[in-house]
């Protein structure tokens, strides 16, 4: 990897010379200096209904810090950033859960956390190389945002866009915090190594690839193309379609009793075709899956949000050669004197899903089924001193067939259960410098 990083750096140097860079416009070590808070509330309620899972309820305070000097002038601009998390709970938290907050070794929620980090980055023209801990929003080493605090990657990012519309990555992380673990080696991961680039091919098409070898756990793959089409009155039309590869390597943390000594794999794709027009947006979605088990994700240090895929919202319907078709609505009320107010509604049915007793993976006893029904409200004030802070109210409404639910344990399953669920975030960005 280091040999990759100066070999990058220097074809980056001779490329300078022909391209305009964002180097040669570097304000400064200080001077380019940027610095913002997040102070966020959240709470997260799920109201378990498979019979064997206990209930979660978190809630919590946290302020999430980001900082980050400019480049130094020159050839070369150096720089450093610091990343990281201040929380504490509110209330006992007594059935906390769901990656929400850390807890200490008798079970009960720290009362008050710190966590965090720190980055050097070196830029030649338009390639950026950064060491250090970082968020990663890759998607097959995706870092979880969806919790009070992000999830954090540890080791080495680089970024180069020398080709105009064109980004290459790659780079090796040898750390993985997710967002309720103290530790930041908590995940025990030894080494990802990572690639991948994206193109905009037009105005109207953009393509990407990524693809990560988590070191003695799996080898996974994706892709992704998506067109816009701009309709008359305003209105356009947005078609998507990506996929992953999955394979892992015997002896990989997955939900199948035959990992222990198999390799085992998974393909899962979608397809999704959105219609916009002024306030109203629509979608439509298929996902399929095949192989041997469902899509596996998070449990090998590969990032808690590495699912990239159209029919993802409490449940991913992601179990073993489930198919889902999902249908989303998004209204937004900004004709009604209320710019910033979004409600998105969304139904997925997911069908087809193998079950097999898990000491006979291989027989399966039933086709299941689950469903889910989504909702969101969320309001970002638009203009003020409070401006771009927001508050978001989403309930799921999750149900599956008992042999998915699992309530026996005897079943092979990946999926969350049937499952009442409430989060509300509120979120208040402060920009410090």
């Amino acid at each position: 990897m280091q040999k990759l990083t100066l070999v990058v750096l220097i074809q980056a140097a001779l490329i300078s010379s022909v391209y305009a860079s964002e180097q040669s416009e570097a304000k400064g070590f200080v001077e380019g200096a940027e610095g913002s808070v997040l102070f966020r509330t959240g709470y997260l309620n799920r109201d378990k209904k498979d019979g064997l899972n206990n209930d979660t309820s978190s809630a919590a305070q946290t302020a999430i810090f980001k900082l980050d000097s400019g480049f130094t002038q020159g050839k070369v601009g150096f720089a450093v950033g610091v990343v990281g998390d201040a929380s504490i709970k509110l209330g006992a938290n007594k059935n906390t859960g769901n990656q929400m907050m850390p807890r200490d070794s008798s079970g009960d929620a720290y009362d008050h956390w710190v966590r965090g980090g720190a980055n050097v980055s070196a830029r030649v023209s338009n390639t950026t190389v950064t060491y250090g801990t970082q968020v990663s929003e890759l998607p097959v080493l995706a870092s979880n945002t969806a919790r009070l605090v992000p999830e954090y990657f540890t080791g080495l990012y680089v970024e180069s866009n020398e080709i105009k519309d064109l980004t290459l990555i790659g780079g090796k992380f040898t750390q993985n915090q997710w967002s309720n673990d103290i530790k930041s080696d908590a995940q025990g991961l030894d080494s990802a190594v990572f690639w991948g680039a994206k193109y905009k091919f037009n105005d109207q098409i953009n393509g990407s690839y990524y693809g990560v070898d988590v070191e003695d756990k799996l080898d996974r793959h994706y892709a992704n193309v998506s067109y816009t089409r701009p309709l008359k009155n305003d209105a356009s039309l947005s078609l998507d379609a990506m996929g992953y590869q999955t394979d892992w390597e015997a002896g990989a943390a997955t939900t199948d009793k035959r990992s222990l000594t198999e390799s085992l794999s998974n393909t899962i794709w979608g397809v999704s075709a959105s219609y916009n027009k002024d306030v109203h947006s629509v979608a439509l979605s298929y996902q399929d899956n095949s192989g041997d088990i469902g899509y596996d994700y998070a449990y090998n240090a590969d990032g808690l949000q590495s699912i990239y895929v159209p029919n993802s919202y409490l449940s991913d319907f992601n179990g073993k050669d489930e198919k889902s078709l999902g249908l989303m609505y998004n209204y937004n009320f900004k004709n009604h004197g209320l710019a910033g107010l979004n409600w998105t509604s969304a139904f997925v049915y997911g069908w087809d899903i193998d079950i097999a007793e898990y000491d006979n993976p291989t027989k399966t006893i039933d086709q299941a089924e689950e469903h889910e029904f989504f909702n969101q409200v969320k309001y970002t004030v638009q203009s003020g001193a409070m401006k771009d802070a927001s508050l978001r109210l989403r309930h799921s409404y999750l149900r599956s067939s008992d042999t998915y639910n699992n309530a026996s344990g005897n079943y092979v399953s990946n999926g969350i259960g049937s499952t009442n669920e409430w989060r509300i975030w509120l979120d208040i960005p402060v920009t410090l410098f």
